[in-house]
């Protein structure tokens, strides 16, 4: 696919173009503290998992169904991109290139197992049965069991469990350190607002940008910012500079995977096309189309739009009005909009130039999808 987005993010006059045949926020070539980041993160996940085995099978007795059911979706393919933005918002805030804590690692991994926790629990509310180019957990565990509600209740129990060990790793990051109680308020916000913004998902609300914020955004950039920065000991400046750059940061990732949902190669994203209308999401180019497309345009959609059973040419159909309409354009617009906003924001004066170096390669990996 020929991405509609390249050069979104410039430098001065200066268009910068990213290479879409290399995962954009994995990419090692574009930007190798990204990859090693990554690495950091998945070495400490694979041997929290061991220990974990061996724990469960003391503990428990009956094998690890659920913490392997955990483990291979944590390390099916993520890219790591929340720890990526908690590493760059401690380098923006801490001066010392030779002092970086083994929490930043141990925080990275409840970023990971808080987001696996979210993604088990929401592709069971969405009927999703695809994640990474696999099974989701439910998907996995009803066929392991050869029972529909069993497997969704053990995929509900991995969600939980998986939490929990969220909940471990932040606990353990933040032992000894004098700035414990802030990151414990930071991840508690982070985790609450999600759950909100998941609430108002399901429940349709016309506030797209607020859900984008509190579902996405929330967990995605500005929690891990704010856990970053405070790591870093950042003072009331760099706090702000981030905070304007977190906000609208966030809600282009939103946009971005909205548009990756209804036009990304399905072997890069791991999901059919199309799968939000069926589960009644409503996208940005759910609601730019129904705000500017034509009667016929939005009945053609809402024929669709949570309809479960929807088949894949009344999907397409959708998709191609989207595209013919120019919904899909405008909402490319609205991420490029929102990337500029980010870029004005991001402040070179108050923070670190490796910290702000490494949050605009962040930026131009968001612009490609």
């Amino acid at each position: 696919m020929t991405t509609r987005l390249e050069g979104l993010v410039a430098h001065g006059r200066r268009e910068e173009r990213v290479d879409e045949s290399v995962a954009p926020v994995a990419s090692r070539a574009t930007s190798p503290w990204l990859g090693a980041v990554r690495d950091r993160v998945d070495a400490e996940l694979a041997s929290f998992f061991e220990t974990k085995r061996e724990l469960t099978r003391r503990v428990g007795g009956e094998g690890t169904v659920l913490v392997d059911a955990i483990a291979e979706l944590t390390m099916r393919g993520g890219k790591r991109l929340r720890p990526a933005v908690l590493f760059a918002a401690y380098r923006a805030t801490h001066a010392d290139l030779e002092d970086e804590p083994a929490a930043l690692v141990r925080l990275g991994c409840a970023l990971e197992l808080l987001q696996s926790y979210l993604l088990i629990h929401d592709d069971w509310m969405d009927a999703d049965d695809e994640r990474r180019g696999g099974p989701s957990v439910h998907a996995a565990l009803r066929a392991r069991t050869g029972n529909a509600h069993l497997g969704d209740a053990l995929a509900i129990l991995a969600g939980d469990l998986c939490s929990a060990y969220a909940w471990e790793q932040m606990i353990a990051a933040a032992e000894g350190l004098a700035c414990a109680p802030a990151l414990a308020s930071a991840f508690v916000r982070m985790h609450q607002e999600v759950v909100l913004g998941q609430e108002l998902d399901l429940v349709a609300t016309r506030d797209v940008s607020r859900m984008q914020k509190l579902k996405t955004g929330s967990y995605t950039i500005e929690g891990p910012l704010r856990l970053g920065a405070i790591l870093g000991g950042a003072d009331a400046s760099q706090l702000a500079a981030l905070e304007a750059f977190g906000a609208p940061l966030g809600e282009a990732f939103q946009v971005r995977d909205d548009l990756l949902g209804a036009f990304g190669d399905p072997q890069k994203t791991g999901k059919p096309r199309g799968n939000d209308l069926r589960a009644g999401k409503r996208t940005v180019l759910v609601l730019e189309c129904e705000r500017a497309s034509r009667p016929e345009e939005r009945a053609l959609l809402s024929s669709v739009l949570g309809k479960l059973d929807a088949t894949d040419h009344e999907v397409h159909a959708v998709l191609a009005m989207f595209e013919r309409t120019g919904v899909r354009a405008r909402a490319e617009d609205r991420l490029r909009g929102l990337l500029e906003q980010a870029r004005v924001a991001l402040s070179p004066a108050v923070l670190t130039s490796r910290g702000a170096e490494q949050l605009q390669s962040l930026l131009v990996a968001l612009a490609t999808y």
